[in-house]
């Protein structure tokens, strides 16, 4: 089955469907990679934080595909926020990984921990071309992708955040468009939560399909770029059976206003995530 493809802004075309290793312990990660490349994914998201993008790098280097086939994205550590840190930072995961990058982001932009994140983008930009094709943020809310555009005027690739039917996050999103990104959902079943939604359940029932797959499908149509995640193959087989059926205007319609506002987010508020890891 084939995965439609998006065009970025940087020319390149990037799979609207991934996998994604977020807590895949990395002595699982080879073998989830693996498995996923053997149901047809060809697109792995990792990050630095992960801590499994040597595994991801030996399960891309053992299932033989040629390189082209394939598209990797990984994350800058949050510790590593100061430019001079960014292309050893970046030099390092390419070493783990054993291949160049599709695709390098800042993982957070932490804006209160003191080291301004316009810098740190500034470094990354000098990366494209030295590693990897291009390069993009996470977690990026309205006023932090305004700073970029206004300061540098250097658009990111895609802006990779927290998106599912509980927590629509439509200023991101918009922003993100404005600025010529893509947008890049992750969290996109919103843990499993929409599992056992009604709305999502009916739905489902009418296509002869899972929730799951109803939800991914809601992100696909929507435009965005959506991995989820999963240890067992039959999951991943599952979330990979997306192309064969379309939801309704109506349908769209009736899962975007399950939205809870913030109180559906899952994860860290952008504006005030601080970790640093030691």
């Amino acid at each position: 089955m084939s995965v439609p493809t998006i065009l970025l802004n940087n020319e390149t075309a990037i799979p609207q469907l991934g996998f994604g290793v977020y807590q895949i312990p990395p002595a699982q990660t080879a073998d989830s990679v693996s498995t996923a490349l053997e149901v047809g994914y060809r697109h792995i998201d990792t990050a630095q934080m992960y801590g499994n993008e040597q595994e991801v790098g030996v399960a891309v280097a053992a299932s033989g595909l040629p390189r082209e086939e394939l598209w990797i994205t990984s994350k800058l550590n949050n510790c590593f926020h100061s430019p001079d840190d960014v292309k050893r930072a970046f030099d390092d995961t390419v070493a783990k990984l054993g291949t160049h990058l599709d695709l390098f982001l800042i993982h957070w932009p932490l804006p209160t921990i003191g080291l301004d994140y316009v810098e740190t983008w500034k470094a990354m930009t000098e990366l494209v071309g030295q590693g990897t094709r291009g390069v993009g943020v996470s977690n990026f809310q309205p006023a932090h992708l305004d700073r970029l555009a206004a300061e540098t005027g250097l658009v990111p690739a895609v802006n990779q955040i927290e998106v599912h039917p509980f927590f629509t996050n439509e200023a991101a999103r918009a922003a993100t468009h404005r600025t010529g990104s893509v947008v890049e959902a992750w969290s996109p079943i919103a843990q499993g939560a929409v599992l056992d939604d009604e709305t999502i359940g009916k739905i489902a029932a009418a296509h002869g399909k899972t929730a799951s797959q109803v939800t991914l499908r809601w992100h696909v149509q929507r435009g965005d770029v959506v991995f989820p995640k999963s240890t067992h193959r039959e999951r991943m087989v599952e979330n990979f059976d997306l192309f064969d059926f379309s939801l309704t205007d109506a349908e769209m319609d009736a899962i975007s206003a399950l939205d809870q506002g913030e109180d559906g987010r899952t994860g860290p508020n952008p504006d005030t995530f601080d970790y640093v890891p030691d």
